[in-house]
């Protein structure tokens, strides 16, 4: 019998090249889908991960929590009283001249009106009256941009048309585009600074108003805008990234009817960027936030304004969305290896720690105004490591059907008890085992003319099922058929483990080796007619042996060897002889407790045993008949 071992010294074995041929294939497609994501998200592109971003920032942004808005800038709100002053919405542009009188009166450092003057009023003397006001005090007015959709290859926003104020109300004034960009959940995340329509490029409200409270013509470039002092880092197409800093009214907010009707002090608003607005409900543009699911659009277009007078907002720019990029293909590599190469259980579970780990690094970046990507790193990873994993499950059944089938087509080529033994206890008999033990010999007399006349495959199957009965009755009694001889078999007794009664199991199982043979060779159909000629021989000895693997690295069988084996072997030739069934040495007797085997068997007898000094007690003996077959 054997027991195989792995490719030891031989190269790596099929099951590594196919384990290394999985992992680099498996590497190769999670760099592929996590470098086409990180592509995607480096060219500003749309990607069905927006909406996994959007909600993964506004829980990042609620974690964080609001903020102290900058002390410089406060919001004069057209609110729900203001416009219940005025009788309806919206308001007339006479009570605007009055509202941005006022405001200009106390001297604020700049004034940014967030409504929209397109056309002349009913009025012109109100439109003249409020043109007037606004060239008392550095001022903005709000533009809008109508977009279909198209940008630039720089990823500035190219826009169909630009609507500007009336020049009656705007000579004297800046604009600037109030217009807000939304993803793809529609939550407000960045303000363009800059858009193009046909040759011209026209600079956000924001911008206008932050440059005009600084004093400084803005520097603008690809990835940051400078003005003044301040240098603040942008996104893709000079979009400047928005992180509110509350719900509504976390920014200073004062009431433009409380200002006209003298319960707001107007010296409140002195060296302050002032910023007009409407809030007052079914009256303004609102957006969901995070902290506000209807923020006014002046609010966020103040937070626009604050951020570039003090870099209160969010980085994501160029090198932020690279770091993004990075990451997300590690991360992807390392999970696709790692779930290919590592036992599955840790390795998803590293996995999971891995992205855990990372989801918490930019939550914590995130509070410190970092913006990294929470949904590419996901995807990119994530994707990769549970298709990694389905396959690898897939791949470890189909390996382990396989390995089963192996398994069991070589626990064929060794007896049971052995194959067991060798499946929990791998290193049984890599050290040679000395013990005392009974060797048993087995064989068909006179099988050799009936196999001439049986032919070769009919023989085959008379041996075979010769060979079960030997097996079947060897293993009922503790025996291991440590090898079969054509007709002939080698038994030992006791080779697996230590048994006191294993000399009266020998015995035992040579009686019922001769009865059960006898019966076999009575009922096998392809022997009948054979009579006296065909008879069963066996040859039993107990003593010291040497129990230990033979052969190769790569090929080994358990084999016993020693003085008691050639023993056993001669006890068969013996038997032959005497033309007796059975030969027993008086050494297994004894050892079987049979103080009186007389009974039994024939002898003692002297008997030279060749390739021996000494002559051996042999006790000789014909075996119990079919139906005295002694139990297993």
């Amino acid at each position: 019998m054997r027991a195989w071992a792995g490719d030891a010294g031989g190269g790596p074995s099929r099951t590594a090249r196919h384990d290394r041929r999985f992992a680099l294939l498996a590497l190769a497609v999670a760099l592929a889908w996590s470098g086409w994501l990180s592509h995607l998200h480096l060219s500003g592109r749309a990607t069905p991960l927006d909406r996994a971003e959007s909600a993964l920032t506004d829980l990042r942004l609620r974690l964080a929590g609001p903020r102290t808005p900058p002390s410089g800038i406060v919001i004069v709100a057209i609110d729900d009283e203001t416009v219940r002053r005025e009788g309806g919405f919206p308001v007339s542009r006479a009570m605007m001249a009055r509202l941005i009188e006022t405001i200009a009166a106390a001297r604020p450092r700049a004034l940014a009106v967030d409504v929209l003057f397109l056309e002349a009023g009913r009025q012109p003397e109100a439109d003249r009256a409020l043109g007037a006001a606004l060239a008392k005090a550095p001022s903005v007015l709000a533009a809008a941009a109508v977009f279909d959709g198209g940008a630039s290859e720089d990823g500035i926003p190219v826009a169909a048309a630009l609507h500007r104020p009336t020049p009656v109300i705007g000579r004297e004034a800046a604009s600037g585009l109030v217009n807000v960009s939304e993803d793809a959940a529609g939550v407000p995340r960045h303000l363009p600074l800059v858009v193009r329509a046909g040759e011209e490029v026209a600079a956000s409200f924001v911008l206008r108003a932050a440059s005009l409270a600084a004093r400084s013509d803005p520097v603008l470039g690809a990835q940051a805008v400078r003005i003044g002092a301040a240098r603040v880092p942008l996104d893709l197409g000079r979009h400047l990234p928005l992180r509110p800093y509350g719900p509504r009214r976390t920014i200073p907010t004062v009431s433009a009817a409380g200002l006209l009707d003298g319960t707001v002090p107007a010296p409140a608003l002195a060296d302050r960027v002032v910023v007009v607005g409407a809030t007052a409900l079914g009256g303004s543009d609102t957006f969901a936030t995070a902290f506000d699911p209807v923020m006014p659009g002046v609010e966020l277009l103040t937070t626009g304004i604050a951020h570039l007078m003090t870099g209160g907002g969010l980085t994501r720019d160029a090198g932020v969305r690279r770091l993004d990029a990075a990451v997300s293909i590690g991360l992807a590599g390392a999970a696709a290896l790692l779930i290919a190469l590592a036992p599955p259980g840790p390795a998803i579970l590293l996995v999971l720690l891995l992205l855990a780990g990372w989801l918490t690094a930019g939550a914590v970046a995130f509070a410190c105004g970092i913006w990294w990507s929470a949904a590419l790193p996901l995807a990119a990873a994530g994707l990769p490591a549970l298709s990694c994993a389905a396959a690898r499950q897939a791949l470890d059944r189909r390996r382990a059907a396989a390995l089963a089938r192996s398994e069991q087509a070589l626990r064929r080529l060794q007896p049971a008890a052995l194959a067991e033994r060798l499946a929990w206890d791998p290193a049984y008999l890599t050290e040679p085992v000395a013990r005392d033990i009974p060797v048993l010999f087995i064989d068909l007399t006179g099988f050799t003319r009936q196999s001439e006349r049986l032919g070769p495959a009919r023989t085959r199957a008379v041996l075979k099922s010769f060979h079960d009965l030997v097996d079947e009755t060897a293993s009922g009694h503790g025996g291991l058929v440590v090898n079969f001889m054509g007709d002939g078999a080698m038994v030992v007794f006791g080779a697996l483990d230590p048994d006191p009664a294993v000399a009266a199991r020998a015995v035992a199982a040579a009686e019922a080796l001769i009865a059960r043979t006898a019966e076999w060779i009575a009922r096998e159909p392809e022997l009948a007619g054979a009579g006296r000629a065909l008879d069963v021989r066996i040859g039993a000895h107990h003593g010291p042996v040497i129990l230990s693997r033979l052969g190769s690295d790569t090929n080994q069988h358990i084999t016993a060897t020693g003085d008691t084996v050639n023993v056993a072997s001669r006890l068969l030739a013996v038997a032959s002889q005497a033309g007796i069934r059975l030969a027993v040495s008086g050494d297994l007797l004894a050892a079987a407790g049979l103080d009186a085997p007389g009974a039994i068997f024939d002898g003692p007898h002297a008997t030279a045993i060749r390739g021996r000094a000494q002559s051996l007690d042999v006790w000789l003996g014909r075996g119990p008949e079919p139906s005295q077959a002694p139990e297993a």
